[in-house]
């Protein structure tokens, strides 16, 4: 069974950082696309930012500079860094996984999402 189970939403103040992490179980990691999404109440689910296998990034404009996201194939896990926080990345992140080859290509898998809040 597939899971992904994100980490790390937490109430912070403009300007701090915070980490998010998802913890992948029950597919081959490697050969997945991993990115990151996030909705805010009213809005559409964004891509934020994804990370491919070897490690070509890509980010949103709007966290460009911003945001790092990264991987670690062997713990199956992935990582958003965000620094200098805005009120605007106020939102409920997801992580997604979709499959590049095998019989699941194309696949894409969803966390549940955490939550982060942006505020003074």
């Amino acid at each position: 069974q597939v899971q992904l189970v994100e980490s790390g939403g937490a109430l912070v103040q403009p300007g701090r950082s915070l980490r998010l992490s998802c913890a992948a179980s029950g597919i081959g990691f490697m050969i997945y696309e991993v990115a990151w999404y996030r909705q805010a109440p009213g809005t559409e689910r964004e891509l934020v930012a994804n990370i491919s296998n070897p490690e070509t990034t890509n980010y949103a404009d709007s966290v460009k500079g911003r945001f790092t996201v990264s991987r670690d194939n062997q713990k199956k896990l992935s990582h958003l860094q965000m620094n200098n926080l805005k009120p605007e990345d106020t939102a409920t992140y997801y992580c997604s996984a979709m499959s590049t080859m095998g019989p699941d290509v194309g696949m894409r898998y969803w966390g549940k999402g955490t939550l982060v809040i942006v505020s003074s």
